[in-house]
């Protein structure tokens, strides 16, 4: 089998397990570059650990590429390797004896309240500047941005999250919201996320004049004319949120520092660490912990100056 056969065969068949179409695109991607470095399509067993070593070797320098991302690169043709002894297409994982390249994880910066205030506010205007006629113009999607904002924050939940809302996922009575976590079909991870008073009058804003038309099936969250109208997708609402931050004089606006904001400011506010688990969707507590360790660095500081006795000069 040649490499190229059996990479579109793990595609297809990670494909049919339910994995998420972001998944897939990032196979898709470590693909283009395999393909570039193996380009005369050699025999799928047939490359040795020494062929693996060269091509992780020259991927960083060929495509000015991160730690991470070649990490990332690892995780997928490590996840090739599993499919390929399970099938018995190949009998040794050789990416197992190949280390995953170690990367420093970024800091995690939330959003601070004067932020999201001015987010917010920026919901309103098209531009930060006044137009030609000295006014600033509204928007018409004001209410649906505000919306959005304030779910992402309320929630935590990620960008793919927000984006496959339907209808039939809100119970608006009870302030809920069911979401379909990473992975589709069978394989995705079910669960509630919940809303405080203020979202969910949100919400009922921005969804009564279209609600009682809406089918089970239709996208709560819509971009495009009235009569084109479609689900956001991960890359349009990171755009709207980039361009919401831009207006509101804001940098590295984009949604997963909402999911930053939410888990932190649930810790700071007396929430514990297995109900954030469940909350954010984690199958593991290591993200959790890293959200509660910037919560405890915050109660340090917070000490530092509201220590009585140093206040009181006792």
């Amino acid at each position: 089998m040649k490499l190229s056969q059996a990479y579109e065969t793990f595609v297809l068949y990670k494909r049919a397990s339910g994995v998420s179409d972001n998944t897939i695109s990032n196979y898709q991607k470590t693909w283009q570059k395999v393909r570039l470095y193996f380009h005369a399509d050699p025999a799928f067993e047939g490359i040795t650990l020494e062929d693996w070593l060269r091509f992780m070797a020259w991927v960083p320098d060929e495509f000015n590429l991160a730690p991470k991302s070649v990490a990332n690169i690892h995780t997928d043709l490590s996840s090739l390797y599993t499919w390929a002894t399970d099938m018995n297409v190949v009998k040794e994982h050789l990416f197992r004896r190949i280390p995953r390249p170690r990367f420093e994880k970024p800091d995690i910066e939330p959003f601070t309240q004067d932020q999201v205030a001015a987010m917010l506010k920026a919901c309103d205007v098209t531009n930060p500047w006044t137009g030609r006629e000295g006014i600033r113009s509204n928007r018409h999607t004001a209410d649906r941005d505000r919306a959005i904002i304030l779910v992402l924050l309320s929630t935590g939940m990620r960008a793919s999250e927000l984006c496959g809302i339907c209808k039939r996922d809100l119970d608006l009575g009870n302030n809920k919201i069911d979401v379909a976590g990473k992975g589709k079909g069978r394989s995705s991870k079910q669960r509630s996320v919940y809303i405080g008073k203020r979202t969910a009058k949100a919400l009922w804003r921005y969804l009564t004049p279209r609600l009682s038309d809406m089918l089970p099936t239709d996208p709560i969250f819509t971009v495009g004319p009235e009569d084109e109208e479609r689900a956001f997708s991960r890359n349009v609402l990171s755009r709207l949120v980039s361009r919401i931050g831009e207006r509101a004089g804001i940098e590295k606006a984009h949604p997963h520092r909402f999911r930053h904001t939410f888990a932190i400011n649930y810790l700071r506010n007396g929430g514990d660490v297995l109900t954030l688990q469940r909350l954010l969707g984690h199958e593991s507590l290591e993200m959790v912990r890293r959200y509660a360790n910037v919560a405890a660095a915050d109660c340090a500081a917070a000490h530092k100056t509201a220590d009585p006795v140093d206040n009181w000069r006792l």
